[in-house]
Order: structure tokens, then C-alpha cells, then sequence
């Protein structure tokens, strides 16, 4: 796609582009309610979506809000089924082509091929790197407030309106991005917020790589690491990194933001890694533990089989995959 996108809205509306997108959003979502309702009338929802982002009579739905409690409360906006299907849209034919390839390399949320743990296995190499070099080493970790409720929508507009010369998908965009009925910040739950809430940041990366020259530097969404050679540098480029989130950005850093010597490692991405091992946090081993007896119980108790508890815990045996847990996985899994 060119560097710039104009007059791509009309010719990337069509039915089988929606179709796609419905397809791409009911991925192993078939058996809930919303979409069982979409698939029995699916050609007309579609004709009807396409007509109403055609005239621009689309109205972004309301928001089903919850709350979850892991890893820390978090409040939830669930769009409606319809709207998911633009935001797929949305984010496959524009956001995705035309923002994601200028990321930088080190930056690792919700981008294909990218991912968590390759975020980690990525620090660790890097932090082996710079012990071989440099012996004892400073890590910078940083984590913004409040991420995702403190982005600033205008600013936002701003940063796509750089890209972005077409009227009609900057009229769809804003009506996404100014659905929900907060003052400021963008949902926690919509797939455009993913990508929205990574080009945001990306103004920091840019900033953290072209200006201030940092080498040794990585970005999973809101979480980063900087590693530098000494403490000197590292309070330094803190600094100005504060004086850049709250001027260009309107964001601040949290109490988690710390500087400490290599030999204590970093807590990122879910993990606890330093150069030789990389561990679950205390808080991830609880969190299995609990499911593991939960389901062995539901298993003893013949509410569910093997098979079937083998499902529940595919998510976490991705996420220990990467650790080094063979001490653990024994005492669970064989004992």
C-alpha cells in the first residue's frame, strides 16, 4: 500500500471484503449467541453494513462492559458483533498495511510473527550481549499509567491524519475511536484499540531511536526495557523520556518505573528473565497451580475428561513453553 493512503475507502468497500472480515472475526467464536444470530441472516447484515459505510450512515453500537481480575482489574468494552466486523475491516485493509511495517523492530504487541515470547527471548540474548560486553549493566524498565484510558483521541487522529488523506476512512476512524462515552482514552477490548493504542507509542519509539540513539531497547504495548551501561545514562534518558510522554503524548509513567543493576534481571512480559534463565513469575505459578487442581478435581469428580481439561490449559502451557519449568511441570503434571 502507498505511503500514504487516498481514495482507498470506496475501493476496498466491497461485499467480499466484509465477508472476509466477518470471516476472519467468528474464528472459533461459532458457537456464542451473537454469531450464531449474524450467520442465519449473514448476506443481508452485510449488504446493510456495506450501505451504511458506503452513504456513512454506520453508527458505532454501544459497548457491553465487564470487568476481569487477571492479571489486575481491568474494565472490559465488548462491541457488538457487527461493529467487530469493521474493525476488522478496518485494521486488514488500512491500519495493518500502511502503519504496522513502520514499527520498529523491537516493538512486539499484537504484530504477526512478533509476539511475547519473542519479546523475551529477544531481552534475553540482548542482556547476554551486554554482560559479555560490558560485565555489569544498568535495565531501565518502564510501564505507562494507565495506558489505554490515557490516550489522548485528538492526538491520535492526529498521528493516522499523517497517513491518512482519505475523508471518508478518517470520518469511519473517528467514529470508532470516539464510540465509547469516556472523555478520553480508546476501549480496552476492540482489535482496532490494539493497533491504535501500538501507533500511539510508536511516537515514543521513534523518538527513543532516532533521537536519543538508544540501542538496546523493547516495547510490548505499554511495558518496556532499555539496557544501558551505566546508571548515569539510564536516569538520564528516563528523563527525558517523561519530558517527551507528558508533552507530545499526555502520558506518564507509573510507581513500576525503575532503574536496577543486570544482576537482579527484569520482570517483563509476564516473565522474570536474566541472562541464563527465564522464569514464570511468582503470580503465573499461582495462577496454575489453581487451575491444575481445579480441573484435576473436575476430572475426579467426572465433570470432564482428560481431553476436555487439556483444552482449558492450551493457553498456559503456551505461556510456560517458554520458561524454564521442568521442576514445576513435574510436580504438577506427575505427581
Amino acid at each position: 500500500m502507498a505511503k500514504t493512503i487516498r481514495n482507498e475507502f470506496d475501493k476496498k468497500l466491497t461485499y467480499e471484503n466484509l465477508y472476509k472480515a466477518h470471516l476472519e472475526s467468528r474464528k472459533n467464536k461459532n458457537c456464542r449467541k451473537d454469531v450464531i444470530l449474524f450467520n442465519l441472516k449473514q448476506e443481508e447484515y452485510i449488504r446493510y453494513l456495506y450501505e451504511n459505510l458506503k452513504n456513512r450512515t454506520y453508527k458505532h453500537g454501544k459497548y457491553t462492559i465487564f470487568y476481569v481480575h487477571e492479571p489486575k482489574l481491568r474494565k472490559i468494552q465488548k462491541s457488538n458483533y457487527i461493529d467487530r466486523i469493521v474493525h476488522r475491516w478496518v485494521v486488514d485493509n488500512f491500519l495493518y498495511p500502511t502503519f504496522v511495517s513502520k514499527f520498529i523492530d523491537r516493538s512486539y504487541a499484537c504484530i504477526r510473527q512478533k509476539g511475547m515470547h519473542n519479546a523475551c527471548l529477544d531481552v534475553q540474548k540482548t542482556m547476554k550481549h551486554c554482560k559479555n560486553v560490558w560485565n555489569e549493566y544498568y535495565i531501565l524498565k518502564m510501564d505507562v499509567k494507565k495506558y489505554f484510558q490515557n490516550i489522548n483521541r485528538e492526538k491520535l487522529c492526529n498521528i493516522l491524519e499523517r497517513k491518512i488523506k482519505d475523508e471518508k476512512l478518517m470520518w469511519l476512524l473517528k467514529e470508532i475511536i470516539y464510540s465509547n462515552e469516556e472523555k478520553k482514552g480508546i476501549p480496552i477490548g476492540n482489535y482496532t484499540s490494539q493497533v491504535f493504542a501500538n501507533l500511539y507509542l510508536n511516537e515514543l519509539d521513534q523518538y527513543i531511536k532516532r533521537v536519543l540513539k538508544v540501542r538496546y531497547y523493547f516495547r510490548y504495548m505499554d511495558d518496556s526495557v532499555i539496557l544501558t551501561k551505566n546508571k548515569k545514562e539510564a536516569k538520564e534518558i528516563l528523563e527525558k523520556i517523561k519530558a517527551f510522554l507528558d508533552k507530545k503524548l499526555n502520558l506518564e509513567l507509573n510507581s513500576k518505573t525503575q532503574i536496577f543493576k543486570s544482576k537482579q534481571g527484569v520482570n517483563f512480559c509476564g516473565y522474570q528473565i536474566n541472562e541464563y534463565r527465564i522464569k514464570i513469575r511468582p503470580k503465573g505459578k499461582k495462577k496454575l497451580k489453581r487451575k491444575i487442581k481445579e480441573l484435576k478435581q473436575q476430572i475426579k469428580n467426572g465433570k470432564m475428561t482428560s481431553k476436555e481439561a487439556q483444552k482449558y490449559l492450551c493457553g498456559h502451557m503456551g505461556y510456560i513453553k517458554y520458561a524454564n519449568v521442568y521442576n514445576l511441570t513435574s510436580k504438577l503434571f506427575y505427581t
